[in-house]
C-alpha cells in the first residue's frame, strides 16, 4: 500500500517537520498529485512564459521538489532551468527527469538563494503557505532578483486565509518595488476541491 501525505500536508509546522514529510513522501508525491489533478505548476509556467517569452533566459525552480515544476517550465518553453528545494528525497527524484541545468539542496530558513541578477525569474510554485515555506520566504526571493527580474508564484486556497501572505505582496506593490503583471484564480488540486490563485510580478 503506498503511504498517502495530501491529508497531512498542510497541518505541518516549522522547517524541520516540513522537510521530513517531503523527505518520506518523495516516493509517492507525483502520484498522488497526480490522482488529484494538480493543475498550478502548468498553470504558473504558462503565465511567466506569457510575460517573458525569453527560453535561454535563466530560471530558479525554487522549491523544485520531484521536479513537476521544472518539467512545466520546460513545457512552457523555458530552457535553462535550476531547482533548488530543502528535501534531498525529493531533489533525487527531481535530477532523474533530466529538466534541470543543476540542483541544489538547501538548508530549512537559508536566505541566501543566489546572487542578485543571476536569475531572469524565479518561481515558487506550491511552495508558500500552509505545511510549505512561511512568507519569509518572498523577501529571500525577491532579494535574489535583480531589477527587472519576474517572480511567478502561487498561494493556494489556505494560503490565501491567512492575510499575512497577500498582505506581503501588497507591501511590494503598494510601495512601487514591484509590479503585478498576473493575478489568475483557478485549480490547484480539483481533487480536494482546492484553487490556487497564481501571480507573475516584476521588481521594479
Amino acid at each position: 500500500m503506498t503511504d498517502r501525505f495530501l491529508d497531512k500536508a498542510y497541518g505541518v509546522t516549522g522547517p524541520e517537520e516540513t522537510q521530513a514529510l517531503y523527505d518520506a513522501w518523495a516516493k509517492s508525491y507525483e502520484d498522488e498529485v497526480a490522482e488529484n489533478g494538480y493543475a498550478t505548476p502548468g498553470r504558473c509556467a504558462e503565465a511567466l512564459f506569457s510575460v517573458m517569452p525569453e527560453p535561454h533566459a535563466p530560471v530558479l525552480d525554487f522549491g523544485c521538489g520531484t521536479g513537476l515544476s521544472g518539467l512545466a517550465l520546460r513545457m512552457a518553453g523555458f530552457e535553462v532551468i535550476d531547482g533548488m528545494d530543502i528535501s534531498a528525497e525529493m531533489l533525487a527524484r527531481a535530477q532523474e527527469k533530466s529538466i534541470y541545468r543543476s540542483t541544489q539542496a538547501i538548508a530549512p530558513g537559508h536566505a541566501d538563494l543566489c546572487t542578485p541578477g543571476d536569475y531572469a525569474a524565479i518561481t515558487a510554485i506550491g511552495v508558500i503557505g500552509a505545511g510549505a515555506a512561511p512568507i519569509t520566504v518572498f523577501d529571500d526571493i525577491m532579494n535574489c532578483l535583480g531589477r527587472g527580474g519576474y517572480f511567478a508564484f502561487s498561494f493556494n486556497d489556505h494560503a490565501v486565509a491567512d492575510p499575512v501572505n497577500e498582505g506581503k505582496l501588497n507591501e511590494y506593490l503598494d510601495t512601487g518595488a514591484a509590479q503585478l503583471l498576473v493575478r489568475e484564480y483557478g485549480p490547484h488540486l480539483p481533487g480536494i476541491g482546492l484553487k490556487s490563485y497564481v501571480y507573475v510580478i516584476r521588481k521594479s
